[in-house]
């Protein structure tokens, strides 16, 4: 099966004869007449290229310019350089960045035949990696969460796109539909999922630990400080922070907050300079926010940096399909904990659990 090959080379008869020979091989080729138009194509097209085969030596996008901007895309074609000076000095760079393999534009065109079928299948064989990879991520980001609820799934299939970025995302719902739980998924599924997670309860302190807690606080900021405290968005740096119950929150640590998702800084209680931290933020709250910006309750700029990304979890009333999956669930957890030999559930226990309201 052919391969999809941009064939890029500033010489015309070059490029055309290159041309003609991977397509007699039944591969679809593009061509580009310099580095530029290469770059413009590989950003523009719409189905990825599997390999580029371009010259070295042009100007002024030079082939390396090229090898360099495919190589760092997300699902990188493989490149083949073509180099026609006899010095292999310019191609070994070229290699170094990435490229596949180099041939001399004089070479045997069985060489280059052999050379672009191993590309393409190598090319094949890493595009099967990354789905392979893809796969066990959106797997391991929400293992351990039940849904078999369609309102449920499609949460799921948001947490799974979201997780990978670095978004800001605002989990409503009310108590005990697991709002916790898919903070944790979505942290998971990130690129900080090997940095830590740490929630906190934002309603559970008064207003003058909350901001120590969080900012952090220098010795003698306040009675009790006996020494400086790092706050929980410099213990999260490269990390994720969860804001639970953000609702909680008073007017004067929203207004710090704001600062520090605006500013990406923070500011410790009592210290005048400022400390750059990298966290991303989630937030979670069963309270309805958006009455309690039109009550004038919770700061609407606030507000809307905390929802970029809105994830509303239903509660189990809504997500019926889920009630006996959640019940074996915990009926095998706490089995298994308690060491208590009991298998199932009786058919009495089953009906009461599916006619109970779920308030």
């Amino acid at each position: 099966m052919g391969g999809k090959i941009l064939m890029v080379d500033d010489d015309p008869s070059g490029r055309t004869m290159m041309a003609l020979m991977l397509k007699a091989e039944g591969h679809s080729v593009e061509t580009a007449a310099d580095g530029a138009e290469a770059i413009a194509r590989l950003n523009d097209s719409d189905q990825p290229f599997d390999l580029v085969v371009t010259d070295l030596q042009m100007e002024p996008v030079s082939g390396l310019d090229v090898v360099q901007t495919a190589r760092a895309m997300s699902n990188p074609p493989e490149v083949i350089v073509l180099t026609g000076y006899g010095s292999i000095d310019s191609a070994v760079e070229a290699i170094k960045h990435g490229a596949f393999d180099y041939l001399t534009k004089a070479g045997d065109p069985e060489a280059t035949r052999q050379a672009v079928r191993k590309a393409l299948a190598h090319a094949a064989l890493a595009q099967e990696v990354r789905s392979l990879r893809a796969l066990v991520a959106a797997h391991s980001t929400t293992a351990g969460v039940i849904a078999e609820a369609p309102a449920m799934r499609r949460v799921l299939d948001l947490v799974r796109r979201v997780a990978p970025t670095d978004a800001t995302v605002l989990i409503t719902g009310e108590s005990g539909t697991g709002k916790e739980v898919v903070a944790q998924s979505i942290h998971r599924g990130s690129r900080r999922a090997g940095r830590p997670f740490i929630p906190i309860n934002c309603g559970a302190l008064p207003e003058s630990l909350l901001e120590s807690e969080l900012f952090g606080h220098v010795k003698g900021a306040y009675t009790g400080a006996f020494g400086q405290k790092k706050g929980l968005f410099e213990e999260a740096s490269g990390g994720t922070l969860l804001l639970d119950e953000v609702g909680e929150m008073t007017p004067a640590v929203q207004v710090k907050l704001l600062r520090v998702l605006q500013e990406g800084e923070v500011r410790r209680v009592g210290e005048n300079r400022s400390t750059k931290v990298d966290v991303r933020v989630l937030a979670a709250t069963n309270q309805d926010l958006a009455a309690m910006v039109a009550s004038g309750k919770f700061r609407e700029d606030l507000y809307y940096r905390l929802k970029v990304i809105p994830v509303h979890l239903p509660p189990l009333r809504e997500r019926r399909e889920d009630i006996l999956p959640l019940a074996h669930h915990f009926l095998r957890r706490h089995r298994d904990q308690l060491g208590i030999p009991v298998s199932h559930l009786s058919p009495q226990a089953v009906a009461r659990m599916l006619d109970y309201a779920w308030p």
